[in-house]
């Protein structure tokens, strides 16, 4: 795995979607290098890919151009190609702190709908506890936070920056 972070060389024109595959075996390694690039892009998402082997490519909205590693070029491809992922630099993710209502997130962020797992669409005054942790789902051009109920009828993103592993008091 490549550890630079700087861009390969600037491409000349608009921000566009690049796709690169450095073989990141954990979304928080992948989530790590994107948090130090600089500049941080437009949008970047994270996508679980199974070809050559399991790791997690990554997609960037950016006018800037990457290097993949050669044997992983068809993960760089397919990313760029997605029309889904999982979202860790988007518009206003650096607004979705501490406790927030949906109608708040909807309105400091480009997150188009916020949604509780298995229950369809939230409340717009629910207030959801971030966590400081915001990864939406990319689908279709559209961001969509899920949620989960918590306690006193508030809602916690789905995905957790630590979540609790299967089985662990077995």
């Amino acid at each position: 795995m490549t550890s630079s972070v700087a861009p390969a060389a600037p491409a000349a024109g608009a921000a566009r979607i690049v796709g690169l595959s450095l073989g990141h075996t954990t979304l928080a390694e992948a989530d790590h290098w994107i948090g130090a690039l600089t500049p941080a892009p437009v949008l970047a998402c994270t996508h679980l890919v199974a070809e050559p082997h399991p790791h997690v490519a990554i997609s960037l909205l950016t006018d800037a151009s990457f290097p993949s590693d050669p044997a992983l070029e068809p993960a760089a491809r397919a990313a760029a190609a997605g029309q889904s992922g999982r979202a860790v630099r988007f518009p206003g993710v650096e607004r979705l702190t501490g406790e927030l209502t949906v109608s708040e997130i909807l309105q400091r962020s480009s997150i188009s709908r916020v949604e509780v797992l298995g229950g369809g669409p939230a409340q717009p005054d629910t207030v959801v506890e971030t966590g400081d942790f915001v990864r939406p789902q990319f689908r279709a051009g559209e961001l969509v936070l899920v949620t989960t109920p918590a306690a006193g009828g508030r809602l916690i993103p789905f995905e957790r920056r630590d979540p609790t592993p299967c089985c662990a008091d077995h």
